[in-house]
């Protein structure tokens, strides 16, 4: 009778520990997740073109947990990014160094979270995340959060900035300017730095992209001005016999606002755009130092769309003259040309025209510059860290979401460098 009654009493011991084995003072819910965590990040709010470290403690070695990024855009449509982590023998998950095991993207990323969201709705490789434009929404919120155990453990705000505080901002129109653009001036009081004069492709009319851009610029000292130069209002349908003076125009009155440092404008030119951005760099060298180019053409092309505008017509004139150049010359720059392009363009060969324009010399006898990405696709013309996707019109303009982000975070802070030598 006694053995029987120890065996209970040891049975009952058993069942208490078991029951309190998951039970500690120091706030954790069992042996394998954790009650809560910190979420520690060095700049809460940031440009939306900067990165961010974000780090997450106070979790049990060895614990999975999920880490999540969310927003919402212009339309009301969530975007989501998603990893899976194991924290390490410290109880640590930083995002700068970890693997995630799977999630919306792959390999250690300490901005993957962010330009690997996915809309709720709708293919990824046919989105862009679309915020609300910059003179309207000076930033855009992200949530991040921790999960373990199916419980949220830990959340954060972070704020993603396109307009600095003192940023100004004026829509030019043709009428009262003779220019169709968005026109984005820093805080007062700085330095004086390099104008941007900025050129959309073959979209024609001033894109949402080109304005954030602009804004980005801005904020960091730069006088900038997406410019329309078809497809909107008071200017030509269609990007057929676009004289290079109403660039100039744009050129000048860009470099006589405040804080503009004259002898120093850029032109950034996607796509189409990087036609006009060669051409303003070769044939007014006393306005323009230097120019970006991303997925660009070595020689002008014709009429867009084609056929539009009669056999053989010529996107862009001179002096009255059509522009038919095979290849577009570059020895007159006074600056440099850098160009960016992906290897797996599928609208046209962007990759040996940069490699073409990294062997010609300015007119100082330097060699321009190109930056190659060969898993990227034709749309990689941007800042980095918003999801985009890599499809138009449901084709492919190539690449991979994570081949062109890599090729903007790589190539954007040498765009900034070469603005601000």
């Amino acid at each position: 009778m006694q053995k029987v009654r120890r065996r209970a009493a040891a049975c009952a011991v058993a069942l208490i520990l078991l029951a309190t084995a998951g039970c500690t003072g120091d706030g954790k819910a069992d042996s394998k997740h954790s009650r809560t965590a910190t979420i520690a990040v060095d700049k809460p709010a940031a440009l939306a073109d900067e990165a961010v470290h974000v780090r997450i403690s106070g979790l049990i070695s060895g614990e999975e947990v999920t880490v999540t990024t969310h927003t919402t855009d212009v339309r009301n449509m969530g975007w989501s990014g998603r990893a899976v982590f194991t924290a390490d023998a410290k109880g640590i998950v930083d995002l700068g160094y970890a693997e995630p095991e799977s999630g919306t993207y792959r390999g250690a990323d300490a901005m993957g979270l962010f330009w690997s969201m996915i809309p709720a709705k709708g293919d990824p490789d046919q989105s862009a995340f679309e915020p609300s434009y910059p003179q309207r929404s000076p930033s855009y919120r992200i949530k991040l959060a921790v999960v373990s155990g199916g419980r949220i453990i830990a959340e954060r705000l972070l704020t993603r900035t396109w307009t600095m505080e003192g940023v100004r901002h004026k829509t030019l129109t043709v009428a009262k300017d003779k220019l169709r653009g968005e026109l984005f001036l820093p805080p007062t009081g700085g330095p004086r730095k390099a104008p941007v004069l900025l050129l959309g492709g073959s979209e024609g009319g001033v894109t949402v992209i080109k304005q954030f851009m602009a804004a980005l610029l801005a904020s960091r000292g730069h006088p900038a001005l997406a410019l329309c130069y078809f497809n909107c209002q008071g200017r030509p349908q269609n990007l057929a016999g676009i004289s290079l003076d109403y660039f100039a125009t744009a050129a000048r009155y860009l470099r006589g606002q405040p804080q503009a440092d004259a002898r120093r404008l850029a032109v950034i030119g996607v796509s189409r755009g990087s036609e006009a951005a060669q051409l303003m760099a070769q044939y007014y060298p006393e306005l323009v130092q230097d120019a970006v180019v991303y997925a660009p053409s070595r020689n002008t092309n014709g009429a867009y769309p084609t056929g539009c505008c009669g056999t053989g017509r010529a996107a862009w004139t001179k002096d009255g003259k059509e522009l038919n150049l095979i290849p577009i010359p570059l020895n007159h720059v006074r600056g440099t040309v850098l160009a960016v392009a992906g290897g797996d363009d599928r609208l046209w060969g962007s990759l040996s025209s940069a490699e073409s324009i990294a062997q010609e010399r300015g007119a100082t006898g330097h060699l321009h510059r190109a930056l190659l990405y060969p898993k990227a696709g034709h749309g990689i013309g941007s800042f980095p860290y918003l999801p985009f996707g890599v499809g138009y019109g449901g084709g492919s303009l190539g690449g991979t979401r994570a081949a062109n982000a890599r090729s903007m975070v790589n190539s954007w802070p040498q765009v900034l460098q070469l603005l601000g030598r």
